[in-house]
């Protein structure tokens, strides 16, 4: 789908991946009973649930990779309802829904695996590769892509408006170089929630490096940094993945009731309270209210994610170059009439659409895929550190 650069009511893709995973230990599977005279011992109560499983051989966690691989499937499929929520409530509120909680899931990983990350040369050698050396190459990428296609044929090329799917990486970049500095602080959630508030008050004229979205998105980033592994344990609980089913429930149904009431672009934070046409002093409310739903709906989306390997386990190490690919699918497939056709804006299309979508994802998450453009991307700053 075809998003501008500033977000509207119609338009704007979020989300994305992250780099270097860490581990998460393994949950305890309970206290060994004591030794007895009986030659039966006395069972016990059975567990709630099961023991997290541990890092894999590459010591990799497989419930965050679970999680990133699911989570990009649905920025894939939300990009893919864009164009059919014209004259569809239905999938206008289903957008709404994904938006909610998406960008929010990948920002929060990405806090929970900065939690290590210091300032020193290796480490912010590998955060320049990760994420600024592929962000001037997909900015120029999708610059060019976008002067083809005549969506906006006399862009410049300019490093400082990120273009479509770029600006996560400039946000990655921040919000990694400044985890340091919010560690520091006892209670650091409060202070990034004021800086998003007062974020929605400036005006957004200016779109260098995207920091509306960069500072809006900023609170989930730092929530992210403030868990540890037993916060996630707790999402693992039987009553946590009960309750996930009807609070999203609830949150589709809510989301249908405010399709015509409310403007859902404040989900994109990424622009001003004014810019969405509503008064100054509704963005710091805005700012909580959204907050609270989305860590909400990230939960019970986490509470889902199975915590052992599967099939698509391995896929989750490579959703950046995932989620930067596919946009150039998803801009040729709205350039080239695709959703022109009318079956498509009906059930059966829109069903084909969703399963289409994930499946282009998926193939655009394997390792190959990943090893080939990171090798062919760092190859320039290998051969200069080499003279």
């Amino acid at each position: 789908m075809l998003l501008p650069t500033r977000a509207t009511p119609t338009t704007q893709a979020t989300a994305a991946p992250e780099g270097r995973q860490d581990s998460l230990p393994s949950a305890e599977s309970g206290e060994r009973r004591a030794a007895t005279r009986q030659p039966v011992p006395v069972p016990g109560p059975a567990p709630t649930s099961a023991p997290t499983p541990g890092p894999g051989p590459t010591g990799r966690d497989p419930f965050l990779d679970n999680a990133k691989y699911l989570a990009i499937v649905l920025v894939a499929v939300g990009h893919a309802w864009e164009p059919l929520r014209e004259g569809s409530r239905t999938i206008t509120a289903l957008y709404m829904l994904v938006y909610a909680f998406h960008m929010p899931v990948f920002a929060l990983i990405a806090g929970y695996l900065s939690r290590d990350f210091e300032a020193t040369p290796r480490k912010l050698g590998a955060l320049l590769k990760r994420t600024v050396l592929p962000y001037v190459v997909f900015e120029t990428a999708y610059t060019c892509f976008t002067r083809w296609s005549s969506e906006d044929p006399d862009r410049p090329l300019t490093l400082l408006d990120p273009l479509y799917l770029t600006w996560f990486l400039a946000a990655l970049f921040i919000w990694r170089l400044t985890s340091p500095l919010w560690r520091t602080l006892r209670h650091p959630l409060p202070p990034a929630l004021t800086i998003a508030a007062l974020a929605t008050l400036s005006p957004t004229d200016g779109n260098d490096l995207d920091l509306q979205r960069v500072l809006q998105f900023l609170p989930y980033f730092v929530l992210g940094l403030c868990l540890r592994p037993g916060h996630l344990r707790l999402l693992h609980r039987r009553e946590a993945r009960l309750l996930a089913a009807p609070l999203f429930a609830c949150a589709l149904l809510s989301a249908y009731w405010a399709v015509p009431r409310m403007n859902y672009a404040w989900f994109f934070h990424n622009d001003s309270a004014t810019a969405l046409g509503a008064p100054s002093w509704s963005g710091p409310i805005m700012t909580l209210a959204t907050f609270g739903c989305s860590v909400l709906l990230t939960a019970a989306f986490l509470s889902l994610v199975p915590r052992d390997r599967r099939w698509f386990t391995t896929l989750g190490s490579g959703t950046l170059y995932a989620y930067l690919l596919h946009g150039f699918i998803a801009q040729a497939a709205e350039h080239w009439g695709w959703y022109t056709l009318p079956w498509l804006h009906h059930p059966a299309g829109v069903a084909t659409v969703t399963l289409l979508a994930a499946a282009i994802i998926t193939p655009l998450c394997a390792p190959a895929v990943q090893h080939t453009l990171s090798t062919t991307l760092e190859y320039p700053a290998r051969l200069a550190s080499r003279h």
